[in-house]
């Protein structure tokens, strides 16, 4: 087929470390409740029987570093700090060697999350795209390739508002290791470069307004940063 009849738009393409070209994101996986004390501060037991996923538009994401309105539909905007994986080769049903090959780097990301309808939807048993996948609400780090970085093991992941430390964790905290997501992901999926899996989020999670400013880190990786600006 020739002529479109509009553009759609553009996607992120991540910095890379000490690189010119960037990571472009083609699609994007959150694991849910992958440490237990977030789990328990949503009221939530932890499943160990296997990760469980949610999806989030690469359309919908933006860099570090931008400013963005207040939401719309909430009044219960949370922040979420994870550490990002940027898989660099394909891989289908991945051994754990297979898995730790296909990784291309890591970065910071906020999985930013309107709370309210999250929680509505869950408890009416209904997905929860409009509580997670929603414009502007997953923000991207520079990545650092994987073998320039010596995690992901005890490094500290933290997040702070205005100066105040709101999650303070550590990586070895989650329940499924970068390696087990991708191997129970990739029997789904065909992984491929461009995909990014956002591991989860520790404790400490809780709501932002209009004027906040996020500022979070990982031992050995470039921060992650947002401002949220007066709602539209």
């Amino acid at each position: 087929m020739g002529e479109v009849l509009f553009a759609l738009p553009e996607t992120p393409v991540i910095p890379v470390a000490g690189e010119a070209a960037g990571y472009p994101v083609g699609r994007v996986f959150c694991v849910g409740r992958n440490y237990a004390a977030h789990a328990a501060e949503m009221g939530n037991e932890v499943d160990r029987e296997a990760p469980f996923y949610f999806t989030k538009a690469a359309a919908n994401a933006v860099l570090s570093g931008a400013e963005v309105p207040y939401p719309p539909g909430t009044g219960n905007f949370h922040h979420e700090m994870e550490l990002a994986v940027a898989i660099g080769a394909p891989v289908f049903r991945a051994s754990a060697e297979e898995a730790r090959q296909a990784i291309f780097g890591y970065g910071c990301a906020l999985d930013m999350t309107r709370r309210d309808l999250q929680i509505r939807e869950r408890q009416k048993q209904r997905p929860w795209d409009l509580g997670k996948d929603l414009e502007s609400g997953t923000v991207l780090a520079p990545l650092t390739r994987a073998a320039d970085w010596g995690g992901p093991e005890k490094q500290r992941i933290w997040l702070e508002v205005n100066g105040e430390i709101r999650q303070d964790a550590t990586l070895d905290e989650m329940i499924w290791s970068v390696e087990e997501i991708i191997c129970h992901l990739s029997g789904f999926y065909h992984l491929r470069p461009g995909d990014l899996i956002l591991t989860g989020t520790p404790a400490g999670v809780g709501p932002v307004q209009s004027g906040d400013r996020m500022h979070g880190g990982i031992d050995g990786l470039a921060p992650v940063e947002l401002s949220l600006t007066a709602a539209e």
